[in-house]
């Protein structure tokens, strides 16, 4: 449990000296294009200084936009932002992953990444379509690809000094093993749908034991209905510590040693998402004894994001 008492500073040490990664991320999985601008300036003006991307999101045109004159009106400097993008599946193909890459970062309007990952172990048919699927809407996998020939193009990746770290997303521990012991660059960081309906504890420890970030994503349980937002431990916690229930849950998943992934699209609710403070241990160790279980996004299961509109 980390004892810190702002949270907000706290930052997580990645591999071979890549610097460190804000535990507070902010997530760009938003459809509308105008929103993703405001929404990522609000996250800046906020204290957000963690940008998680995807080619997948279709959105990272807009965001690089949004930082560009963020950082300016700022007077931020690039050096103190970290951005992440994703590999998306219909990529796989090791020789389509340095060229997804550079049209990542053009679209990011950036030099260099902080971190690059493969946002599912899925490989989809290679080309342009990135929701591949035949007649009867069943998803086109690549067979012709492993997992391990995309990682070892990740890997090339960081020779050029483009890339400052590479990690995996979406992914069990199951299938992150073999890719841990084969790997010549070990994973920096892998992010994963994590809340106390679905605290992947093993995997949790795992990391923890082999100094690879885990980053949770959904740590508000994507804000469905019934979640962890309205369970009555957290409700309970919140009023007595006098804070919102979202805040309490971003709380407890830092001072578990995680880093999160939260998308606050208006400037109130960023403010908001950013400004936590630690827990008292009691309160921690309650949400720790929460039993609902509940995966809220499959992709884990199948390569194709629940909450990404098709199209």
């Amino acid at each position: 449990m980390i004892e810190s008492t702002d949270l907000r500073l706290t930052k997580m040490p990645l591999k071979n000296g890549a610097g460190h990664m804000p535990a507070l991320g902010f997530g760009t999985l938003i459809p509308n294009p105008a929103v993703t601008k405001t929404a990522t300036r609000d996250a800046l003006d906020a204290g957000f200084r963690h940008f998680d991307c995807a080619e997948r999101y279709g959105n990272e045109r807009q965001v690089g936009e949004a930082l560009q004159t963020g950082l300016a009106a700022n007077g931020i400097a690039r050096e103190n932002i970290f951005v992440t993008t994703k590999l998306w599946n219909s990529n796989h193909r090791p020789e389509r992953v340095e060229p997804a890459f550079e049209a990542s970062l053009d679209r990011l309007r950036l030099n260099y990444l902080d971190l690059y990952l493969i946002h599912t172990p899925f490989a989809f048919q290679p080309g342009d379509e990135q929701d591949p699927r035949d007649q009867n809407g069943n998803i086109l996998y690549d067979r012709g690809v492993t997992l391990l020939e995309t990682w070892g193009a990740m890997e090339n990746l960081l020779d050029s000094g483009r890339c400052r770290a590479i990690g995996l997303s979406d992914i069990s521990l199951n299938d992150l093993l073999p890719i841990y012991e084969s790997a010549r660059i070990k994973p920096a960081v892998v992010q994963v749908e994590a809340h106390p309906y679905l605290p992947e504890t093993e995997l949790l420890e795992f990391c923890r034991q082999r100094n690879i970030v885990f980053l949770a994503f959904a740590p508000l349980g994507h804000g469905m209905k019934p979640g962890p937002l309205e369970d009555p431990a957290v409700s309970a916690i919140a009023a007595r510590v006098g804070k919102t229930p979202a805040q309490v849950l971003l709380a407890w998943a830092v001072q578990r040693g995680t880093a999160l992934l939260t998308t606050p699209r208006t400037a109130a609710r960023a403010r908001e998402n950013f400004d936590i403070s630690a827990l008292p241990e009691d309160a921690f160790n309650e949400i720790n004894r929460i039993q609902t279980r509940q995966r809220f996004n499959e992709v884990v299961k199948t390569g194709s994001p629940g909450f990404i509109p098709r199209g």
